[in-house]
């Protein structure tokens, strides 16, 4: 496959790419049947259980965040690399995995605050998003705008 770009003096060249090289496709499969294999199993807890969808995702983080805790989610993450880290699973890993850093920098305090500095960035962007999503696109319960408007207040007044 054939890819035109510019160099540095504004000419057009051609790269020849040999895109088998480009991506580890052995990581990738790892990486597609590790997280299909934990949706599979939310999805079995989902239709062969009286579970709500809530308890199923708190059993989730609370497996990861044990696993993570006793080194043994580790060797999945090494494993399987994103397939690992990206579902619930991954969030309770890293709530774990910031707890114990946390703990080693600032003693006991760091406990509460490490699982908190090393997620802030997904809850961050879920929070982004989800306001994002209520705010241009349109929504027929007139509530959920006021509370999204709240919270975009609330939000602005934290970084003040």
């Amino acid at each position: 496959m054939y890819m035109f770009s510019q160099n540095k003096k504004g000419m057009n060249f051609c790269m020849d790419i040999n895109w088998s090289n480009v991506f580890d496709w052995i990581m990738l499969l790892k990486c597609f049947v590790t997280g299909g294999l934990i949706c599979i199993i939310g999805q079995i807890l989902i239709d062969k259980t009286k579970l709500t969808p809530a308890r199923i995702l708190v059993t989730f983080v609370t497996v990861g965040c044990v696993l993570g805790g006793l080194g043994i989610y580790q060797y999945l993450v090494d494993f399987a690399g994103a397939g690992a880290t990206v579902p619930l699973t991954g969030f309770g890993y890293n709530l774990a995995k910031g707890a114990i850093e946390g703990v080693q920098q600032s003693g006991f305090v760091g406990a509460f605050t490490g699982g908190v500095k090393a997620s802030a960035g997904g809850i961050a962007a879920a929070v982004f998003f989800r306001i994002f999503s209520f705010t241009y696109f349109k929504t027929k319960n007139e509530k959920i705008k006021k509370s999204i408007s709240f919270m975009l207040f609330l939000l602005f007044q934290l970084f003040l």
